[in-house]
Protein backbone atom coordinates (compact mmCIF):
# COMPACT_ATOMS: atom_id res chain seq x y z
CA UNK A 1 0.00 0.00 0.00
CA UNK A 2 1.45 3.22 -1.33
CA UNK A 3 1.38 5.97 1.96
CA UNK A 4 1.22 10.04 1.41
CA UNK A 5 3.31 11.72 3.22
CA UNK A 6 1.87 15.46 2.54
CA UNK A 7 0.42 16.54 6.01
CA UNK A 8 3.81 15.19 7.88
CA UNK A 9 5.59 17.64 4.96
CA UNK A 10 2.85 20.76 5.56
CA UNK A 11 3.39 20.39 9.64
CA UNK A 12 7.07 20.39 9.47
CA UNK A 13 6.70 23.61 6.82
CA UNK A 14 3.57 25.19 9.13
CA UNK A 15 1.74 24.94 5.59
CA UNK A 16 -2.10 24.75 5.59
CA UNK A 17 -3.70 23.24 2.86
CA UNK A 18 -4.98 26.42 0.91
CA UNK A 19 -0.74 27.40 0.84
CA UNK A 20 -0.79 24.46 -0.98
CA UNK A 21 -3.19 25.01 -3.68
CA UNK A 22 -1.95 28.54 -4.02
CA UNK A 23 1.87 28.08 -4.56
CA UNK A 24 1.57 24.86 -6.70
CA UNK A 25 -1.35 25.63 -8.63
CA UNK A 26 -3.54 22.76 -7.39
CA UNK A 27 -7.06 21.72 -6.84
CA UNK A 28 -7.80 21.78 -3.20
CA UNK A 29 -9.50 18.84 -3.72
CA UNK A 30 -6.37 17.09 -5.13
CA UNK A 31 -4.55 18.62 -1.90
CA UNK A 32 -7.28 17.60 0.77
CA UNK A 33 -7.41 14.39 -0.74
CA UNK A 34 -3.58 13.76 -0.27
CA UNK A 35 -3.01 15.09 3.07
CA UNK A 36 -5.92 13.00 4.37
CA UNK A 37 -4.48 9.98 2.32
CA UNK A 38 -7.88 9.45 0.49
CA UNK A 39 -6.34 9.79 -3.39
CA UNK A 40 -6.33 7.09 -5.40
CA UNK A 41 -4.32 7.71 -7.80
CA UNK A 42 -1.45 10.80 -8.19
CA UNK A 43 -0.46 12.81 -11.47
CA UNK A 44 3.28 12.60 -12.32
CA UNK A 45 2.78 16.49 -12.66
CA UNK A 46 1.45 16.54 -8.89
CA UNK A 47 3.60 14.85 -7.50
CA UNK A 48 6.80 17.37 -9.33
CA UNK A 49 4.75 20.33 -8.09
CA UNK A 50 4.91 18.78 -4.61
CA UNK A 51 8.58 17.98 -4.45
CA UNK A 52 9.42 21.07 -5.74
CA UNK A 53 7.53 23.05 -3.20
CA UNK A 54 8.61 20.92 -0.32
CA UNK A 55 12.06 20.41 -2.00
CA UNK A 56 11.74 16.70 -1.21
CA UNK A 57 12.00 13.71 -3.06
CA UNK A 58 9.22 11.10 -4.18
CA UNK A 59 10.49 8.65 -1.31
CA UNK A 60 9.89 11.55 1.20
CA UNK A 61 6.42 12.49 -0.13
CA UNK A 62 5.31 8.91 -0.78
CA UNK A 63 6.27 5.56 1.11
CA UNK A 64 5.37 2.32 0.37
CA UNK A 65 3.75 -0.36 3.17
CA UNK A 66 3.49 -3.56 2.75
CA UNK A 67 0.06 -5.04 3.52
CA UNK A 68 -0.72 -7.18 6.60
CA UNK A 69 -1.72 -10.39 5.74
Amino acid sequence: MVKCKLSLLMGRDRKKIQDVCNETGLARNTVANLYNDKAGRIDFTTIDKLCEMFQCTVGELLEYEQRQI
